[in-house]
């Protein structure tokens, strides 16, 4: 008996990618539910209405740290209770909380979603916001951050993505 021995495939082809019509269906799906701190900042600086609101779904204490200027204040689990008083259903929300870390966002657009409103998460949340050096507002008034080289291009309009 001869036996075979052959090495385990590396790990990012261990389960073989989707066929080319399968990842487009997918990564057209996702575009559909998330967008990023980028977009949102290039659409709301160009456009006194961008055709959105922004919803940040942290807690009292973390808004009063900081907050996308505009955004409307609305805690995940105040949602079901406050969305009809805070939102307009014909107007696309877009959800965002912390950062990649806190899912905050992703309650906040699933009860949102249940209620009826179009909406959207916030792919890197007040964090990459932040990072990217986009203006940021506290009950001090407004500022921003020198942009983290990681994540965004410090010398360019957006990263060009």
């Amino acid at each position: 008996m001869t036996t075979t021995s052959t090495a385990p495939a590396n790990p990012v082809l261990r389960v073989t990618p989707a066929a080319p019509a399968e990842a487009a269906a997918h990564f057209r799906a996702s575009l559909a539910f998330h967008t990023d701190v980028s977009d949102v900042a290039t659409a709301l600086a160009d456009d006194d209405d961008p055709g959105f609101v922004v919803l940040d779904s942290r807690s009292t204490e973390s808004w009063d740290q900081g907050h996308i200027p505009g955004a409307i204040h609305l805690p995940t689990a105040l949602v079901p209770e406050q969305a009809e008083r805070l939102l307009d259903r014909n107007v696309p929300v877009v959800t965002y909380c912390w950062g990649p870390g806190c899912n905050g966002a992703t309650r906040a657009a699933l009860a949102l979603a249940e209620l009826g409103y179009q909406v959207k998460e916030m792919l890197g949340g007040f964090e990459y916001w932040s990072r990217e050096g986009f203006e940021v507002e506290t009950w001090e008034g407004r500022g921003r951050r020198a942009a983290d080289p990681l994540t965004a291009p410090v010398d360019a309009r957006d990263c060009g993505c």
